[in-house]
């Protein structure tokens, strides 16, 4: 089995920790966060050392890593991650449940989180640093751009666009054939049955572009 060792010690982590340990061919050793954030030496039962000094405890040519932390600051804070995780040398990991139903020919790239129920149809496209939690129907054609979050039982109808660093509340539904811009927040409930703007936060049924922008919302 391929070792792992992910980035974070909050509940994503721990989640992170469980799907990829009992349905993957990834073996957790360890887990690593900013020395700031440490809170404890050990987290589910394994080290947990400061990711500034993590070469010395993990090689990055022996491991893979996985960012297990939320959608902050629009996803700027995992992608980023990411792009350190690579410039030490490690490999990135991904997850696509075994529950969820997928055709062998999706590409699902690095630091990838696909959860139990999602339905992800043919000819749809997920980039890099995507998290599908679960329940979601991702429509043909359908492409999801790099640093999105897509929470739960959220319907993308076909041929959508789903733009970079976007985030999309629980229970939205977008139309088909429309463009989510980069850096729109949809939030929760809403129904998007037309294009987006950059940074737009968008509330509603159908969904009205509030005045605050999305980089203005503390998620």
């Amino acid at each position: 089995m391929k070792k792992l060792v992910l980035f974070g010690d909050g509940d994503i982590a721990e989640l992170a920790h469980y799907y990829f340990q009992n349905d993957s061919d990834y073996n957790v050793v360890g887990f690593t966060v900013d020395k700031e954030y440490r809170k404890e030496a050990r987290f589910c039962g394994l080290p947990c050392v400061d990711f500034f000094n993590i070469e010395k405890r993990f090689s990055p040519s022996e491991h893979y890593m996985f960012i297990a932390v939320s959608y902050n600051s629009m996803n700027e804070l995992r992608s980023g991650k990411v792009q350190d995780a690579k410039g030490r040398g490690f490999k990135i990991a991904n997850y696509v449940s075994s529950r969820a139903t997928v055709y062998p020919d999706l590409s699902a790239n690095e630091n990838c989180f696909i959860l139990e129920n999602n339905t992800i149809q043919p000819f749809a496209k997920i980039g890099n640093n995507v998290t599908l939690w679960s329940g979601n129907h991702i429509g043909h054609h359908s492409v999801i751009k790099d640093n999105v979050f897509i929470t739960s039982h959220v319907v993308v109808s076909g041929g959508v666009e789903v733009g970079e660093n976007s985030f999309i509340g629980v229970n939205a539904t977008l139309h088909d054939h429309i463009k989510i811009a980069p850096y729109t927040l949809i939030a929760a409930g809403a129904l998007v049955n037309k294009d987006t703007e950059d940074y737009g936060l968008y509330i509603g049924s159908p969904a009205k572009k509030s005045k605050t922008p999305s980089n203005k919302i503390n998620l």
